[in-house]
């Protein structure tokens, strides 16, 4: 789908690219790229109306603020641990039960089968129908205690804090001369993110000379390549927060590209 100016989907052209003959409208959440909050239950609503199954993307969104699968009433949503202070290796996959209870399992293996003949297999209940073989257990521990862990802390108050940081960092770059933000440019409209790019600075040299000061960042593509190309860009950098990120470490950021501009003579 297109985009507006503003880093939005543009839902005026959403007739185009829904319609009747659409199985299945995957879409994310929220943008890793732009920071950009969707209208999930709105998106999920119109795909329901021409037939589609829905598929919601929320990497970015299930470990920031609190997600009610029922209330999107989307078919399919899935995140990952790695976003959420769990371990890497194991994400989730949340279903309606009907449709999961006609599909087939993709893979063979121990526990998804219930009965096995010379003839035929049977396969087991749901959810162990699609985990075949030897689960990722330790990762299944360590994402359980991120839950856990961000449970105690409440999603609201997750939510909060990261609102109240990017707020703070949207003002605090603006300051910073050549830099542009892509995406929205209100906090309250945007995940705990903002990608930028630098005039007269590629982003991976960016990257290079904020590691030199104890600044990560990430610089290329971050997996969106095709809406890179869609903006004109090559890459671009992006610095994520979350629920450890404080004020001074954006403050640390913004000396950092200040130090940045000044090592490359822009």
């Amino acid at each position: 789908m297109p985009i507006t100016a503003d880093g939005r989907l543009d839902l005026a052209a959403l007739p185009d690219y829904l319609t009747e003959k659409t199985k299945l409208f995957a879409f994310t959440a929220s943008s890793n790229v732009l920071g950009t909050i969707n209208p999930v239950a709105e998106l999920v609503r119109q795909a329901h109306a021409v037939g589609a199954l829905a598929l919601v993307d929320a990497a970015q969104a299930v470990p920031h603020a609190a997600v009610d699968f029922q209330a999107w009433d989307c078919d399919f949503m899935v995140f990952s641990g790695h976003k959420m202070a769990g371990p890497t290796g194991i994400g989730a996959l949340v279903a309606k039960p009907s449709i999961l209870e006609q599909m087939p399992p993709f893979m063979g293996g121990g526990d998804m089968i219930r009965r096995v003949t010379l003839e035929k297999s049977t396969w087991n209940e749901l959810p162990y129908k699609f985990e075949a073989g030897t689960p990722a257990i330790a990762e299944g521990i360590g994402l359980g205690a991120a839950v856990d862990y961000l449970t105690r802390l409440g999603m609201d108050n997750v939510h909060a804090h990261e609102q109240a940081i990017t707020r703070y960092a949207l003002e605090a770059l603006s300051e910073v001369q050549g830099l542009q933000v892509l995406g929205p440019k209100e906090a309250a409209e945007r995940g705990g993110l903002v990608t930028f790019t630098l005039a007269g600075a590629h982003p991976h040299d960016i990257a290079q000379i904020l590691d030199e000061q104890g600044i990560a960042i990430r610089a290329g593509h971050h997996c969106a390549m095709p809406l890179h190309h869609h903006l004109g860009l090559n890459a671009t950098a992006r610095a994520s927060f979350y629920v450890h990120t404080t004020t001074a470490e954006v403050d640390a950021l913004v000396r950092g590209l200040h130090h940045v501009r000044q090592i490359l003579r822009l």
